[in-house]
């Protein structure tokens, strides 16, 4: 991820301690840094590490009001007539102070990460790979459950459509007939079980991700802290208290458009009414992003300042949609012993893979990279076993329909004649 990438930007003043006085301009949040840049001059007059921020506040005095004060190490700065609020642009400022602390733990994580091993690379880039594949697991999981319902379902019409059926030629029959009125009565015990299994599927729905966000409703001008849950079947925004502001199901989001890679918004159309709309602000919002575009991906639209990141995401060693034993097999080629023989691709699944014991990878990591590529390996398994299930189901389902809708032409048919 770019770490020059603006988030946000907000008209204000500042005020410069060496002169004595307030200079208009910009303040600028990064992902890791804030920024302040004079109007006049063009001038970069503050620079700073988030993580080197102590405390963020809002303040006043006699002379200045509505300021908002940034303690970082030993200097404090003071701005003030921010736009459109300070309560806006303080809301956003702590949340990715707060995420930036937790994350990477100040200035000392940083320092460590610069020293971290190959090893660790590795590990970390193929623990998320194994975090995406688990999310598109639940997400097909589900679907699949979504297959089975409609399955059940066009089960139960064609029960119906039996039912009507004997009734039909009951009505048909001449009046002297003696079994007219014995036909179809035997299939009407099976009505009242199938709406259960439904709703118990609906319970059983488990979380995908769930980030804290700051959310703006509609075009307001007011934010407020708050959490994005992402579900298989859709996502929901809630407040801080975990009380639900709104539900999107995944047939009611009209579109989500991708402004930054921190900055999203969901909308859902009406006619003859406002649209509900919400923008979402977050500094795991590209942790989110992948599901978002794996679940609504004819919907999602990436603007101009988040094509970036699209990109990056899509890179061969990052991208899932590329086989995922062919990014495992890159990855690790620099580091199986030469003496191994790895065979191409029978030797990743026979387990032969031995990890080089060179002095950038340790023992315990070459143990824990053989472990996460087992998981995959299972994960993947998995997953393409459960798309060739969901293409039967679906070659199914559309038989049914089709033999459904033949059966409603023909009984529209006798009904007429009845007529």
């Amino acid at each position: 991820m770019n770490e020059d990438i603006r988030i946000h930007s907000w008209p204000c003043s500042y005020y410069l301690d060496t002169s004595k006085q307030w200079v208009s301009g910009r303040l600028s949040l990064t992902p890791v840094a804030i920024k302040f840049t004079a109007d006049k001059t063009g001038e970069l007059l503050v620079n700073f590490h988030l993580s080197s921020i102590s405390e963020i506040k809002k303040e006043s005095s006699n002379l200045i009001f509505s300021s908002l004060t940034i303690l970082e190490k030993n200097t404090k700065h003071w701005f003030s007539s921010l736009q459109p609020s300070r309560n806006v642009v303080f809301n956003i400022l702590e949340h990715f102070w707060r995420e930036q602390l937790l994350s990477s733990q100040g200035a000392g994580a940083e320092a460590a990460a610069l020293q971290s091993t190959k090893g660790k690379e590795l590990t970390g880039l193929l623990t998320g790979s194994q975090k995406r594949l688990e999310d598109t697991a639940k997400v097909l999981h589900y679907q699949g459950e979504q297959f089975d319902n409609i399955m059940r379902g066009l089960n139960k019409i064609e029960g119906d459509m039996d039912v009507a059926d004997r009734l039909l030629t009951e009505l048909e029959s001449p009046s002297w007939w003696p079994f007219s009125s014995k036909l179809w009565k035997a299939p009407l015990e099976t009505k009242p079980k199938e709406t259960a299994t439904v709703s118990d599927s609906k319970n059983q729905e488990g979380i995908i991700i769930r980030i804290p966000v700051i959310i703006t409703h509609r075009t307001d001008s007011n934010v407020k802290p708050g959490k994005l849950t992402l579900f298989a079947s859709g996502l929901e925004i809630s407040d801080c208290n975990s009380q639900v502001i709104h539900r999107f199901e995944s047939k009611d989001v009209d579109d989500i458009r991708v402004h930054t890679p921190y900055e999203i918004s969901v909308r859902q159309r009406f006619i003859g009414k406002p649209d509900t709309s919400y923008r979402l602000l977050s500094a795991k919002m590209p942790e989110a992003i992948p599901i978002l575009e794996m679940q609504f991906s004819k919907k999602i639209q990436f603007l101009e300042d988040a094509l970036g990141f699209v990109g990056a995401r899509k890179s061969p060693q990052v991208d899932l949609g590329t086989s995922i034993w062919q990014a495992a097999t890159g990855l690790l080629g620099g580091v199986v012993q030469p003496s191994s023989p790895v065979g191409g691709r029978e030797g990743m699944d026979n387990d032969q893979v031995q990890l080089q014991k060179q002095e950038k990878i340790s023992q315990e990591e070459a143990k824990e990279l053989k472990q996460i590529l087992k998981k995959l390996k299972g994960l993947a398994l998995e997953t393409e076993a459960e798309l060739e299930r969901q293409d039967e189901a679906l070659d199914s389902i559309t038989t049914s329909v089709d033999r459904t809708t033949l059966n409603i032409d023909k009984q529209n048919r006798r009904i007429k004649k009845l007529t």
